[in-house]
């Protein structure tokens, strides 16, 4: 079985490793009132770390939002990494209670990763992106006329680790999860500059299931 399936992403396992041996140990020490505080931390950590099933039903040419969480930011850029030209830019906050697993926008062949090291402002201040760890995912679409889209996961205050399952080479279908930012982050997707954009500042939004616009064909 995919590993990025299972209900509870697998990066949480040795947390939850972590809770139940505090448990044990403070439930020998303390009695039963020992596994107060790790069961909290074990409930936290499923909640935090769940991984719904989404199912994908829409036109290959809409872009399907990559996180949960609000809008922040819609604006036209000048994309240099992967796109390289003009862009427009959608930025979505996740606070520490939305789903934390990526999904990609759209099908896509993966042909640009790059890791970042930062700092760890909070995800929704506005500079955050320029100075946050963070890592870019470019993927191509596979459509008859290829188009280009850079998805960027950046840490927060409380995110401390980005995950990204996919590299250059994979091939990815829509809505498919590709990684995932710990405790509260934003996600940004750059759209090359002629897409039909639907997405707008407030707007909540879920991964895989909202769609953010629809490439040009």
């Amino acid at each position: 079985m995919d590993r990025r399936r299972f209900p509870i992403v697998t990066d949480a396992w040795p947390m939850l490793a972590a809770g139940v041996i505090l448990g044990v140990i403070l439930g020998l020490w303390l009695g039963p009132k020992g596994w107060i505080l790790p069961g909290v931390f074990i409930l936290f950590t499923l909640y935090f770390f769940r991984n719904p099933e989404r199912n994908v039903t829409c036109d290959p040419q809409e872009v399907l939002s990559p996180a949960d969480g609000v809008v922040m930011s819609v604006e036209e850029v000048d994309e240099y990494r992967f796109i390289k030209g003009p862009a427009v830019k959608i930025s979505i906050f996740l606070s520490v209670l939305n789903v934390h697993v990526n999904r990609a926008p759209v099908a896509a062949q993966v042909e640009y990763s790059f890791y970042q090291p930062g700092q760890f402002l909070p995800a929704f201040k506005s500079h955050a992106s320029e100075v946050n760890e963070r890592n870019y995912l470019g993927i191509k679409t596979l459509t008859h006329r290829p188009q280009y889209i850079l998805l960027v996961q950046i840490t927060g205050f409380i995110a401390r680790r980005i995950v990204c399952w996919s590299k250059p080479g994979d091939h990815l279908e829509q809505g498919e999860r590709f990684g995932l930012i710990k405790f509260g982050s934003c996600t940004e997707i750059y759209l090359p500059r002629g897409a039909e954009i639907y997405a707008e500042k407030g707007m909540k939004v879920r991964g895989g299931m909202t769609v953010l616009g629809r490439l040009s064909e």
